[in-house]
């Protein structure tokens, strides 16, 4: 007659005997065995043992799954980092003013993997109205004092917030033309144009509502105003 108990081959048996950690290494077979040990106990005894391993398979969980989420910013910032310096390095590149604005309408867009974007400059009306011909539909003047109400939009700003990520129901026409009525999201960057001069405002406009949104770090897009602040500063001069 066998040793083993009814249920259990002999050759399952000696498996088990001669490889223990392949049991110990399955959780589902750890948690068969726990449960049958628990149902054998009776629900009058308190497994403390037990219950200890349940915890710390749970606070296992919770690390591993901070660790994916930690990885997974890690690995988003250094892709916007990327990105960003790309970018930057692109507004370098042209050699007249013309050129400038070709990059923002094609390659800086892509880049930036945006669905619009204008550049808002304060001005006279006079000068509105050389320009907008020259540069056509990417360069908007307008009067001053509509950036500052354009990022307020009827509440109060920090005078030296550079960036401003906000959901949109749609964008405004005068800023975004025909495709307005597409977007869901913006960033709005302050210019420093220099002493003597109104500010100007790149505006960035998104279909997707959580491109941008006021959660989001803007330290990469403060940084990317900066150098186009001073790109545009040298045509200017």
């Amino acid at each position: 007659m066998s040793s083993t108990k009814a249920g259990l081959d002999d050759s399952l048996r000696q498996k088990i005997i001669d490889m223990p950690q392949v049991v110990l290494d399955d959780p589902s077979v750890m948690r068969a065995l726990v449960a049958a040990n628990d149902r054998a106990m009776g629900h009058n005894i308190v497994d403390l043992r037990g219950i200890a391993m349940e915890r710390l398979e749970t606070r296992l969980d919770r690390l591993e799954d901070t660790h994916r989420s930690v990885i997974a910013a890690a690995y988003e910032n250094l892709a916007g980092t990327n990105q960003i310096h790309r970018a930057a390095l692109r507004l370098l590149d042209p050699q007249s003013f013309a050129g400038f604005m070709e990059v923002l309408r094609g390659d800086l867009r892509d880049i930036l993997r945006v669905d619009a974007m204008a550049l808002v400059l304060e001005t006279s009306q006079a000068e509105a109205g050389a320009a907008v011909e020259r540069v056509g539909d990417l360069l908007k003047f307008t009067e001053a004092g509509f950036i500052e109400s354009y990022t307020a939009q009827g509440r109060s700003t920090e005078a030296d917030r550079v960036v401003l990520l906000r959901g949109i129901g749609a964008g405004p026409v005068l800023i975004y033309g025909d495709k307005a009525a597409r977007l869901r999201s913006e960033a709005c960057l302050r210019l420093d144009l220099g002493q003597g001069r109104l500010p100007g405002l790149l505006v960035l406009g998104s279909t997707d509502p959580q491109q941008f949104t006021p959660h989001h770090a803007t330290d990469l897009l403060t940084f990317f105003a900066g150098v186009f602040e001073r790109c545009m500063r040298r045509w200017l001069n």
